[in-house]
């Protein structure tokens, strides 16, 4: 009997002494981690869901992008624009005309002795010969003027011609470039050749507006020489009253009249 109850009470203390083993189950707790376990998934879920929206926005705007792009073009790729290089070089070109300074300043009077118009006019040359058979060379300033409104013709005919030939090659790049835009796929491309278009007609009116600068040179020129011959006429007209009036002064210092009347010998 004795060592029955000292069994016990090393088998009584041998279960004290000893962990625990036994698992505690709390539904209300597991129940609990099922339910957050739960949201967690269902707010995974939503964010997925969210992110394949966002995908399909992106995807849908990178289509119209690039519908976009087939429809109005990229801009910077259109570097060789029909008409461009000829608007650019005819800008970039020297004048031909010259300033009524210039036709002034090289305007000499033997070119206008010399000048017969291609046969049409009488060349005067540069000397003449007189009843006495000798020659006389013509005084070269006096026909200056005559020579500056030759030159004002001459830059006419010039700028003329060169404006003609400009206008061949402007027309045929105002061609080129209207059929480039028949044809043209983009709104970019659209753009960039009505733009040209735009400048080649302008630079075409303005070329025409070289021509009549031209011809303005010399309708101005003509009119300078005109003044100048009535400015030279109104001069000698009053440099001939002056010795004219000179002339009466002189003749009547020297001719006094006789205040006293004659007296004549008595014939007795």
């Amino acid at each position: 009997m004795k060592t029955l109850a000292v069994s016990a009470l090393g088998f009584l203390l041998l279960t004290t002494s000893a962990p625990a083993q036994w698992v505690v189950y709390d539904p209300a707790v597991h129940t609990q981690q099922i339910l957050d376990e739960a949201q967690d998934i269902a707010k995974y879920v939503q964010m997925i869901d969210n992110q394949i929206q966002q995908i399909n926005t992106l995807t849908s705007q990178l289509n119209e992008l690039q519908k976009y792009n087939r429809a109005f073009g990229n801009p910077a790729a259109l570097v060789n624009i029909a008409g461009v290089d000829g608007l650019v070089s005819d800008l970039t070109k020297a004048t031909v005309g010259q300033t009524i300074e210039q036709l002034q300043s090289n305007s000499r009077g033997t070119d206008a002795m010399t000048y017969n118009a291609n046969g049409l006019y009488h060349n005067i040359g540069v000397t003449f010969t007189v009843s006495s058979g000798g020659q006389i060379q013509r005084e070269e300033g006096i026909y200056r003027e005559n020579a500056a409104v030759q030159h004002a013709v001459l830059n006419y005919t010039n700028v003329f011609d060169e404006v003609l030939k400009r206008r061949r090659t402007l027309k045929s790049d105002i061609a080129g470039t209207t059929e480039k835009l028949q044809s043209a796929t983009t709104a970019s491309e659209v753009q960039k050749l009505t733009g040209v278009l735009i400048g080649l007609n302008a630079d075409l009116a303005a070329t025409d507006k070289e021509i009549d600068q031209a011809a303005s040179l010399a309708v101005v020129q003509d009119v300078e020489n005109r003044n100048d011959a009535d400015k030279q006429t109104k001069a000698r007209t009053e440099e001939q009253q002056a010795e004219f009036s000179q002339a009466l002064t002189n003749y009547s210092s020297t001719f006094r009249p006789m205040v006293e009347p004659p007296i004549f010998p008595d014939s007795n």
